[in-house]
Formats: C-alpha cells, structure tokens, sequence
C-alpha cells in the first residue's frame, strides 16, 4: 500500500464526514505520518506552527475513528489502515452529509485482485505495519556517506543479510547512519523497532513488542521464540540494537558477552542460522566474537567499519570563518564527528571563529568533552590493552609487535590476545609494510600522553 491509496481513501473519510475534500496542509499532516515524521518536523517543512499541525491531526483521528469505528491516533494510524486494507469485506464509508448515500471501499480494485490470485486475505499472511522509532535520534543534518549507504542499501534490498554489524569508535556516526538509512527506507520493512542496550532493554521485551505488533497471543518460555521467529519469516523486519557494547563485560578483553546477556548471544548465532526475510543491526564500538568467526562468504552477515567523516560541508554548516583550514582541523581530529563539534564550538568561544588562529596553536587540543568520551573508552580496556596503548602512546613512529615484545614484559599469547582485542575496539591502526606495524590514532595517543600520570596502571 503507497502514500496514494492513503490519501485517496483519507479524502473519501473526510469527504464523507465534511462534505469537503482533504485540504493541501491536511495532505501533508497525513502523507508526513504515513512516513514516519513527527508533527514538528512536518511543522517545519510546510511553515506552519506545530500546536496547529497538532490540531489538524487531532481532527483528523476523531474524523478517521468515527468513520471506521476504530480508536485511530496518530500511533496506530498506519497500522490500522494497514490492517483494515486486508479485510475480507469491503469498509463502508458512512456519509454523514447525504442520506442513504453510503458506499464502499476496496483499496486494490477488483482487476488488482483478479491478477494476483496469490493474495490470501488470512490473519497468517496478513503484513502489519508497525514503527517504533522512539528511541532513534533525530537526524538534522547528515553529510556525506554515500558508500555506507550503498552498502547497507545493498546488504538490506539486494542480498537479505540477516545479521549486520555497525562498529567504530564512540562519536564516528555509527547511529546517524542507521537512522538516516532507515529514515530513507521506512517503505521497505512491515516492522522496525529500534532498542538501545544503554538503557537496559531485556531481550524478551524486544520478542513481546514484536510478537504485540501483530496481535499475536504470546506465549512465554520457547515458544514465545518460535513464534518470534515465524514472524520474521513471514514479515520484512528491521531490527536495531543499539550500544551493543553493553552487552559486553568492560575491563575485558573485548567482545565478550557478560553472564546475564548470554541470551543475546544465542540470538545473534539464531538470527544467522533460522532462515528468515529479516535483519538485525547492531550498532558497537566492539566486535562480538560471533561475528569476528564467521566468514562473510558463507553466513548472511557483514561487518561495516565506520571511519571519519571528510566532507567540507560539515564544516561550513558549523560557522567557521575561514573554511579554507577545515580540512585541516579535520584531519586533525580524524573526521569524528563528535570531536569536531567540539572543537569548532571551542574555536567559536575562544578564537572567535577564527580557524587559523585555532591552527597557530600547533597543538592537539584535547578539550574536557573530548576528554570524557576517551576516558569512557579506556576505562572498559582489560589492564593487558591499557599496557599495550600505553607503550605505543610513548613512541612517535609506528612499532612492530617484535618490538613491543622486547619492551613489555607479556608473553606472546596475552601480547597477541591485546592486540586483535584492541582492533576488535578500532583503536589501534595496522601500517603493512615488510612487517605489520601498529598506531594509536593521533587523538587517542595525544589523550593518553597528557594523562599518563593520572592513570592507573600497571607498569
């Protein structure tokens, strides 16, 4: 079912109410709900208050309720309709403005039913349509990441991965993508909830909610899981967990599931296994061990690295004075979004917009929010990492794992596990050359070094 078919039978509601056809401002409030926005965005895209939005949908719901005998607001709206456009009957549309001149409405015509004689009006094939994007963020502006884009896109549309991986550092863009993918791609999925593990989220709600959505009756114990799982087999689903991270055990080596998320393991290993029409994002700064073991080639999964956002717009749209050194002060700070929102409003306050005079500093500003974001991530290091980082911060050329072995008193085995531990995190950077050689990225390095005396360690 498209915006068109919505709109076509919202104007026979209110047509039927009113005696007046949908007005262009009542148009957008529908088309903008059917999508997904909030009434302060669409509010905003057609220059209007949002109390007055508000109030046109309010009149809207009490129009489309009493005409379809439904409790309809703005929430259940889609998935009303959506439920209604598979009904065995036709729905009749009672006029109130001209007696006995009620009459019905098919969504698909009669030569749509006639060509698709696979189309089975039961609750087992019916797809429901329902969005829960409470907890994504709102994306005001997005800049660049065509490529990223294009790979989800392809991993989604084309090549139905089942499990797909977002990882990168805290800040890079890792949610800011998924949401912008998924604002783009409302259409494709009969069902998307969106979850952050930060805010503890128990597996089993996620079945609940999803199991809810469609009326279903749940059940608890294994067979809320199968019926979980026929779910996805039949309904195009997108699920998001977000901060997966949390799931992991901090001051460990990375990826490792803590006792009471263990379940969460076992589904991510399902969601490769059960064959199904679904997907599951996750968002992290680390790796699970899941998906570091399996080959691409042959599991439904993918892993997509994000890495610093380079896009001259960026740092236009942030006020600075003179653009010309942006590229600069992105590549000094690596192109993470977060740093670099902090450091143009830094140049802003204290050199006045004035990005060559920021420059003239020749130094490495770690400011306090940058500060708090790094400590975040070294504080969830094992002390075998901590050891590592803190060796390679004290050298200004890349090194070898020959020659960490020579300085650090650590065997082979913890001094392997530490490196591929601190890769599966993105903080270390592999140089191939005749040998492999390791770096810290030039914030994390410039953080640790202005630290060193006041972290805790083992030396």
């Amino acid at each position: 079912m498209d915006v068109t078919e919505i709109l076509q039978f919202a104007n026979e509601l209110v047509l039927a109410q009113t005696g007046k056809h949908l007005d262009d401002i009542q148009e957008i409030v529908i088309k903008g709900v059917w999508e997904g926005q909030t009434y302060e965005k669409i509010a905003a895209e057609c220059n209007r208050s949002e109390s007055h939005i508000r109030d046109i949908g309010y009149k809207l719901w009490q129009v489309f309720s009493e005409q379809l005998e439904q409790d309809i607001n703005k929430r259940n709206f889609r998935s009303t309709l959506s439920r209604l456009k598979f009904t065995s009957s036709p729905i009749i549309i009672q006029n109130n403005n001209h007696q006995n001149n009620n009459h019905h409405f098919n969504f698909c015509s009669s030569a749509e039913n006639k060509n698709n004689p696979n189309s089975i009006n039961t609750k087992n094939n019916n797809h429901y349509l329902y969005h829960n994007l409470t907890l994504a963020p709102k994306i005001n502006q997005f800049y660049g990441r065509e490529i990223e884009l294009k790979i989800l896109s392809d991993c989604l549309k084309s090549q139905n991965t089942r499990l797909i991986s977002i990882l990168g550092l805290l800040g890079i863009g890792k949610t800011t993508l998924v949401k912008q993918f998924v604002d783009l791609n409302l259409q494709l999925f009969d069902i998307i909830i969106w979850k952050s593990i930060k805010l503890s989220e128990s597996l089993d709600s996620i079945f609940t909610e999803t199991l809810t959505a469609i009326d279903s009756d749940v059940t608890d114990g294994e067979n809320k899981i199968t019926q979980f799982f026929n779910v996805l087999r039949h309904q195009r689903c997108l699920i998001i967990l977000d901060d997966v991270q949390e799931l992991f055990i901090s001051e460990q080596l990375a990826g490792q599931f803590k006792t009471e998320y263990k379940n969460y393991q076992k589904f991510f290993t399902m969601m490769t296994e059960i064959e199904n029409q679904s997907s599951l994002i996750l968002i992290s700064q680390e790796q699970c061990q899941e998906m570091v073991c399996l080959d691409e080639e042959l599991y439904p999964i993918k892993s997509l690295e994000i890495n610093g956002l380079h896009n001259s717009e960026f740092i236009k749209d942030n006020g600075l004075k003179n653009n010309h050194d942006g590229a600069k002060i992105i590549d000094l700070y690596e192109g993470n979004p977060a740093y670099l929102k902090d450091i143009l409003n830094l140049i802003k306050i204290v050199f006045a917009g004035q990005a060559d005079d920021f420059l003239k500093e020749n130094s490495l500003i770690i400011t306090k929010d940058i500060k708090s974001r790094l400590t975040e991530i070294f504080n969830r290091l094992s002390i075998l990492e901590q050891k590592i980082v803190v060796q390679i911060s004290k050298l200004d050329e890349p090194v070898s794992r020959e020659d960490l072995k020579q300085v650090l008193p650590l065997s082979s085995t913890d001094l392997i596990n530490g490196l591929q531990s601190l890769s599966q995190r993105y903080l270390l950077k592999r140089i191939e050359k005749e040998k492999i050689l390791f770096n810290l990225s030039p914030v994390f390095k410039q953080y640790i070094r202005t630290n060193l005396e006041n972290l805790e360690l083992l030396e």
